[in-house]
């Protein structure tokens, strides 16, 4: 289990995290979900370690990430945005130094490298150099020290960033095979992303969390607001007497449409009031024929959009970092990512000789 309590993060005068608190409760696929600059690698990073907060609290299975960092830090694996890898070293090389860096040691340590490179599917590639590989085997290999030593907790930022199709899909099965047995908690600005692997979205705008729930919770929470989109043969002055004797509106558009005489209403009501029998009485009675009539209900990505309204042009400070390095804490050496920016495509097909 982690317990976020009232986290803070300042660079200077911008606040990146604003008070943020929630609960990773254990057994789940946990989704971090807000747009670019929202917060929420910096929150991932705090929550690792990696980071220090400005104020605020982060328990893991009973140990402060501030006070008892080396313990809180054996119940966590992380992957951070860019695969903490070493392209100078093969698959079994790296994940050999980095198990020993976890305090593994020979026949445990052998058979914990074997077993991630199972289940991340990277043994047909163990000998070959980390550079000479694609983008989706690096985050393979990256997942595969993230859960060597088979910590309770994964920690994964955006885990599927600038990979092709069938490689996203690729890693999003390897997450749904790895919640089986760990809690997952992963970051990322795609709403598919997320609500394709995840149990439970924590949904942060401009440092803080505007929304927590199941998605199919998240979609009932917003279901009241529900839109009828429909035209009519009338005059605004007849639709606006109509719409005010009709209780339960939240909120009506009017425009013209392309056809002559007819107008295009969108109509969002309150609570969960279904509009569409007392909408059609009323035009009815008023003598204003209605064309077309579309129910719908908002979708996980109007209920993103809706709630994290503005924040894309917010900072999360992560630009900010390298004026505040004095407040970083280190993790451990296997976390840092290598600098190497080789051609994959050139590179793909050599191999280790």
């Amino acid at each position: 289990m982690i317990e976020v309590k009232d986290l803070v993060k300042q660079y200077g005068a911008t606040t990146a995290v604003k008070g943020l608190s929630f609960t990773i409760e254990n057994g789940k696929i946990y989704g971090l979900l807000g747009p670019n600059g929202a917060g929420k690698s910096t929150t991932m990073n705090i929550i690792t370690g990696c980071l220090a907060a400005t104020s605020g609290q982060v328990v893991i299975d009973g140990f402060d990430i501030f006070e008892q960092p080396s313990e809180a830090k054996k119940h966590i694996g992380y992957l951070p945005e860019q695969p903490p890898v070493y392209g100078e070293m093969t698959p079994k090389e790296y994940l050999s130094f980095v198990g020993e860096a976890k305090g593994l040691r020979g026949e445990e340590l052998r058979r914990g490298v074997e077993k991630v490179m199972d289940l991340t599917g990277i043994v047909g590639m163990k000998n070959r150099l980390i550079r000479n590989l694609s983008k989706g085997y690096k985050q393979r290999v990256g997942l595969a020290q993230a859960i060597l030593g088979d910590p309770e907790t994964i920690i994964l930022d955006e885990p599927t960033v600038g990979l092709d199709p069938k490689q996203i899909i690729e890693i999003r099965d390897l997450i749904r095979s790895l919640g089986k047995d760990h809690t997952v908690v992963l970051s990322s600005h795609i709403l598919s992303e997320v609500s394709a692997v995840c149990d439970y979205i924590l949904i942060i705008s401009d440092g803080r969390l505007v929304a927590g729930d199941t998605p199919e919770n998240l979609s009932a929470y917003m279901n009241g607001q529900n839109t009828v989109e429909l035209k009519t043969r009338a005059s605004e002055e007849q639709v606006q007497t109509v719409l005010s004797g009709i209780g339960g509106i939240r909120e009506a558009n009017v425009k013209a449409s392309d056809e002559k005489g007819v107008l295009s209403l969108s109509i969002t009501s309150e609570g969960e009031t279904d509009l569409r029998e007392p909408l059609f009485y009323a035009f009815a009675e008023a003598k204003c024929p209605i064309l077309e009539m579309v129910h719908t209900s908002l979708s996980l990505e109007d209920i993103f959009l809706r709630l994290t309204d503005g924040s894309e042009d917010e900072a999360d400070g992560s630009d900010l970092a390298s004026e505040s390095e004095e407040e970083e804490i280190p993790y451990q050496s296997q976390f840092t990512a290598s600098s190497e920016e080789e051609s994959e495509e050139e590179n793909e097909e050599k191999e280790e000789k």
